[in-house]
């Protein structure tokens, strides 16, 4: 195994890594810098968009541009133009609800957390929502801080996360009706020293995720047990994607302590790419909508 910094952008708050398997680019984001990044690892090329809203999830969407989380709202980003467009609203009743993370299933829903924004007076107001271009219908509730959204291989299950009681939750996932059933407690991220943040499932079946506060990645098998831990050259390890022209490396994305009002890390807020696993990724699912 070998860990390396990859040469593209520093930022402040990097998140949302998602592999485009067409285009063998890396998508991420700077969430409080409100930019959307593309990394091109053969050419070592970084492309960017400047968004105007915050954004917590980034998917990719058929015929180009993307879908993305902004503020407490749905919108398409359109790579050409770099124009984006509200094209749902969940009508969260509370200030105090954002969206944060998603992913996108395998009929092109984009599905989604609601947050509940903050640190001070962390309350389960969140919840569990999905988007198929145009209306947004709640799946779930009871949710403090939503994360660490990915599915199954076969799209029938679905991992997502409340970081606040460091638990990630699994989920039977119909896909012709996109309903949830069967909410189960699939890890916890206790005895790991910090909390349950962005994930990847790949082929295998494998969850590989970012251990926030812990510096760490960690692989659970399908039945939740611990498959292995890597130690990551920085704390605030933030999400991870499967990428690379073999689908066989694992991308890590990672925030500036300072933002937090930290301590300066050497090494934090960059990408980070992890080779010699042994593992192949799946091709993201792409928005329909």
């Amino acid at each position: 195994m070998h860990i390396e910094r990859v040469d593209t952008v520093r930022c402040g708050l990097g998140e949302g890594a998602v592999w485009n398997a067409e285009e063998n680019a890396l998508y991420f984001l700077d969430i409080w810098g409100k930019k959307v990044f593309r990394y091109d690892p053969v050419l070592g090329d970084t492309k960017s968009w400047d968004t105007p809203g915050h954004v917590g999830a980034l998917g990719l969407r058929e015929g180009g541009g993307a879908v993305l989380a902004m503020d407490n709202a749905i919108h398409t980003l359109d790579f050409k133009s770099g124009a984006c467009t509200q094209i749902a609203d969940p009508g969260f009743n509370s200030d105090k609800l954002t969206i944060n993370d998603g992913t996108i299933d395998r009929r092109g829903r984009f599905v989604f957390g609601g947050c509940c924004a903050g640190f001070d007076d962390v309350q389960p107001i969140g919840g569990l929502f999905s988007c198929d271009g145009s209306a947004v219908r709640q799946l779930d509730s009871g949710t403090h801080q939503s994360n660490s959204h990915c599915f199954s291989p076969d799209g029938g299950t679905l991992y997502c996360a409340d970081s606040y009681i460091r638990t990630l939750w699994a989920y039977d996932y119909d896909l012709d009706t996109g309903n949830v059933s069967n909410k189960r407690v699939f890890a916890k991220t206790d005895d790991l020293g910090g909390v349950p943040d962005g994930s990847a499932v790949d082929a295998d079946g494998v969850v590989w995720m970012s251990v926030f506060e812990a510096g760490k990645v960690a692989a659970f098998r399908p039945d939740g047990g611990l498959e292995r831990v890597i130690d990551m050259p920085v704390r605030l390890i933030s999400s991870v994607a499967i990428g690379g022209p073999k689908l066989d490396t694992l991308y890590v994305t990672t925030i500036d302590p300072t933002e937090f009002g930290g301590e300066p890390e050497e090494g934090s807020g960059h990408v980070y790419a992890v080779e010699g696993l042994g593992i192949r990724g799946v091709p993201e699912a792409w928005f329909s909508g």
